[in-house]
């Protein structure tokens, strides 16, 4: 443990709690609840997660039973020798980090909201600023227990039971749960220094943004984190992490108060310096939900002094989220009684190519009025492709992870716009998810994906042609031959 990290975070943190392993028995006590509950639903009848939140940004239609997931968000053991951790599923990020940092370790990708799960970022698409080094949760995975179709608790890893191992990344609880994971740590410095550097040109911005992602370094200097923000095809900044080193810094800038971390980037020309804790740095995004909070009212001057700061977090604007779409607030309230159109939510994650950064910007800003864009580089872990070709059912895939068919050596950019437009945006008598389907449609353009924690629209043969073929229902066969578990595409698409 370094004395420099132990003493900072339960000082200006204002979220921090001490995080203790819960250890082995009491793992197995939860995973026995799990599997109790497992046996108690009806033979034939479907299965889901009892979880009470989830961060998700479509419906669920599902009505069927849930399992018992109560005794399974803990961190279970932590090896600094090794640098592993043993994390039960539904463990949040936010646990972890405040477990692992005091022995001056993190996981090797978080990603950027706190309440995001280990189950959740393997069987979904995690990624944050370390991705463009670590590509993405699953790969820094040594070793995984999932519950199947069966009830059956199955170990899989790169050597034993490959093709779950290799299928479950974006297989969203299609093919089962994951109970535990052994996760890869890596260390960390006590202190990043970022170094926010502007452009006025979307082509420079690409070519600036893909070459650091690629060499991994920023004015001959390497990089802990990188990732970006455009504001419009004029503005647009590239913020690079450092390590922290020496004792020269100034003290460490304080995102959780009334100052605002995306507004802190923008700068005329040039680059802005800045300093913040490992942790403040990890967390940077979630304070304000990236920008989100400024729909609620969180960064109006007048409002933000007097919102407790304990509130300053995703997990309370998740809150407030699902009280609109309970109750239709916004429109209701703020719509309706002017006649505006009702909004169209426009929260997604798309993938595209780094050569096809700029066209993308360009095009999506002209399509909406939608700003900033969060943009984050993504290279697969090298030795990653050693996984092709590898298992029984998955044996003539060559993508690693064929769920999600990104391919090793390249510098892919996920691009994140989390906000909405009018309704009739596309035209007067657009059909619901008209804006989306348009989004759905330029990303296919581009050659590219998009993450399926939101809406989506396609069809069941183009959702084949982009996640795995047939590999998903050869994968259910194996693994869940009864139905238990919804189809990936009823997951997704049908919100099952």
């Amino acid at each position: 443990m370094t004395n420099a990290v132990a003493d900072r975070l339960p000082g200006r943190s204002v979220d921090f709690q001490p995080v203790s392993p819960i250890g082995w028995y009491r793992h197995e006590q939860g995973v026995r609840r799990l599997q109790d509950s497992f046996s108690e639903i009806p033979r034939g009848a479907r299965v889901r997660l009892a979880k009470k939140t989830s961060n998700l940004f479509r419906g669920r239609e599902s009505t069927t039973p849930g399992l018992d997931v109560s005794g399974l968000g803990g961190v279970i053991a932590i090896d600094p020798v090794a640098r592993t951790a043993d994390v039960q599923g539904m463990c949040t990020y936010e646990d972890l980090v405040d477990a692992t940092l005091p022995f001056g370790l993190a996981p090797l990708v978080v990603p950027q909201l706190k309440t995001i799960t280990l189950g959740g970022a393997v069987t979904g698409m995690g990624v944050e600023s370390t991705s463009f080094r670590n590509g993405l949760p699953h790969e820094s995975l040594l070793e995984m227990d999932v519950l199947t179709g069966t009830g059956d608790i199955v170990t899989c890893s790169r050597d034993e039971n490959v093709d779950l191992f290799r299928a479950f990344p974006n297989s969203y609880g299609s093919l089962g749960y994951a109970v535990r994971l052994t996760i890869e740590l890596e260390p960390v410095p006590d202190t990043i220094e970022l170094r926010e550097v502007r452009y006025d040109d979307l082509k420079d911005f690409q070519e600036a943004l893909a070459q650091t992602a690629e060499t991994g370094k920023l004015e001959g200097d390497s990089l802990h984190g990188l990732d970006a923000v455009s504001f419009s095809p004029a503005e647009s900044y590239i913020i690079a992490a450092l390590p922290a080193e020496g004792n020269n810094y100034p003290a460490t800038s304080d995102y959780t108060r009334d100052a605002i971390f995306y507004r802190s980037i923008q700068h005329p020309r040039g680059t802005k310096h800045d300093l913040l804790s490992i942790r403040d740095y990890i967390w940077r995004w979630d304070t304000d939900w990236f920008w989100c909070s400024r729909a609620f009212g969180a960064q109006n001057p007048n409002v933000r002094p007097v919102w407790p700061r304990q509130w300053r977090r995703s997990s309370f604007y998740w809150k407030i989220v699902r009280l609109d779409r309970k109750y239709s607030l916004e429109y209701n309230f703020l719509k309706k009684p002017h006649g505006l159109p009702a909004t169209e939510r426009v929260v997604q994650d798309i993938e595209i190519t780094a050569d096809k950064t700029a066209e993308w910007l360009e095009w999506f800003f002209q399509a909406s009025d939608i700003q900033p864009v969060w943009l984050c580089p993504i290279r697969l872990r090298d030795g990653v492709e050693d996984l092709s070709r590898t298992g029984e059912i998955l044996r003539d895939a060559d993508e690693p992870w064929p769920l999600y068919p990104l391919q090793a050596g390249t510098t892919w950019i996920n691009a994140g716009f989390w906000s909405g437009v009018p309704a009739d945006h596309v035209s007067a008598d657009a059909e619901p998810g008209a804006f989306n389907r348009v989004i759905e449609a330029k990303v296919n353009e581009l050659g590219g994906h998009k993450s399926l924690y939101s809406e989506a629209f396609y069809s069941p043969e183009h959702f084949r042609s982009l996640y795995g073929g047939d590999y998903p229902d050869q994968m259910k066969k194996a693994y869940d031959p009864d139905g238990r578990f919804p189809t990936l595409f009823e997951k997704t698409v049908g919100n099952a």
